[in-house]
């Protein structure tokens, strides 16, 4: 797994995005937050499908999986801005809105949402493969996911969601990229479709459980353990603010027990790429 993670990081630190202009830090700003490092947990996951079947496979997704690293680290961009969460602080490091401006930060999200796109569409696999890859993440990552989580999120601000209402959110803001991390992996390694399904069912689940991790981790860490802005959730619909800090944490340890369940049931090969990767995140919360 660490020969993985090393082979995409090296990727995305020889492929950051530029842009040759008189501009005096807008290139600076488009690495910024790609270099403030992250878990890669997206990009991880797609490779670790991709390498349990066809291991020769994964330096052509590489491209593939930076898209989804792009797509994600703008939502992130997004996530912070003054319109939305106003955090200070993403990975360790000063949000680009504080750093630079909010102008710049907007329009770092966008080139980026934009070229991950491009990576997909130029990376040197089949024509019928792109266009699959490029319908999950575009669906997933857009208006039928993220987007419309994120807009759910940020309406119902200050108004209490209902429980589903609340799964709904999540699964769409934060759940459905990751579950589309796992299928484009899939995709990818020409795994049939039922497999494709389940592994899309599963990283549903994932998602929905590291959201109440993060929930969890927003109630009980300062900003300098989690490495980011936290106690920023008052006003949202998170699942401590519904279920209280106990009944967050009994959720979350249900949702684990039934995503080790679902990864037990999996193929060997395909089991021991994803195990290393996720058992960190279905540990139980004491």
């Amino acid at each position: 797994m660490k020969q993985l993670l090393n082979k995409f990081e090296d990727y995305l630190n020889s492929n950051l995005p530029s842009s040759k202009t008189f501009h005096p830090h807008f290139e600076l700003a488009l690495e910024h937050m790609l270099k403030a490092g992250g878990k890669r947990f997206r990009p991880m996951l797609l490779l670790s499908v991709v390498n349990s079947k066809n291991p020769l496979l994964v330096s052509n997704s590489l491209p593939v999986a930076l898209g989804v690293e792009f797509l994600h680290t703008y939502s992130l961009v997004h996530d912070d801005l003054p319109a939305m969460d106003d955090a200070n602080l993403r990975r360790g490091y000063q949000t680009l809105h504080k750093k630079y401006d909010e102008v710049t930060a907007i329009l770092v999200g966008d080139a980026l949402n934009t070229h991950s796109f491009n990576l997909l569409a130029n990376a040197p696999l089949s024509n019928d493969i792109k266009i699959e890859l490029i319908k999950a993440l575009s669906s997933d990552g857009g208006i039928d996911g993220m987007i419309i989580g994120q807009a759910i999120d940020c309406h119902f601000e200050n108004y209490r969601l209902k429980l589903d209402e609340l799964e709904f959110l999540h699964i769409h803001k934060t759940a459905k990229l990751i579950a589309a991390s796992l299928k484009m992996g899939a995709i990818i390694a020409q795994y049939d479709l039922a497999l494709q399904n389940k592994l899309y069912n599963f990283g549903i689940d994932i998602g929905l459980l590291f959201q109440i991790q993060d929930d969890i981790i927003d109630e009980t860490q300062s900003e300098q353990e989690a490495g980011k802005t936290t106690q920023n959730d008052n006003e949202k619909n998170s699942f401590v603010n519904l279920l209280g800090l106990d009944g967050a944490v009994e959720s979350a340890d249900k949702l684990a027990n039934k995503c080790e369940e679902q990864l037990r049931s999996l193929d060997d090969k395909l089991k021991d790429s994803l195990e290393e990767l996720l058992l960190k995140y279905l540990h139980r919360h004491k």
